[in-house]
């Protein structure tokens, strides 16, 4: 403990069981975030792709794309035009949304 006080009968052992399970709770939560993040920047790489394919959208529609969304999410720093090349090429290695899915269920 950090002082001298006395505790109750138990009370270290309960603390400790606690701070075990908080960081066992941030670090699920840590990891739940990141998937849907990957999700996400999948979803986003998938619909420029798609579009440029079926509406036979140009490349300066991630320039587009990156400055709006920017401008919707200021604090957001992933809305490059470069990353968004990133989750283009994501998208057309990995095309298969249910594999991408599944394959980040099974991460540690």
């Amino acid at each position: 403990m950090e002082n001298d006080l006395t505790y109750p009968q138990g009370y270290p052992d309960f603390l400790d069981a606690l701070k075990t399970d908080i960081r066992a709770s941030q670090t699920r939560a840590i990891r739940s975030v990141n998937s849907e993040l990957v999700l996400l920047y999948w979803r986003i790489g998938h619909g420029i792709l798609e579009r440029q394919q079926s509406l036979g959208w140009g490349a300066k529609v991630i320039d587009q794309l990156a400055g709006d969304l920017r401008q919707s999410f200021p604090d957001v720093h992933s809305f490059s035009a470069r990353n968004f090349k990133y989750m283009r090429s994501f998208a057309q290695q990995w095309p298969d949304f249910a594999f991408v899915q599944g394959s980040l269920a099974q991460m540690p």
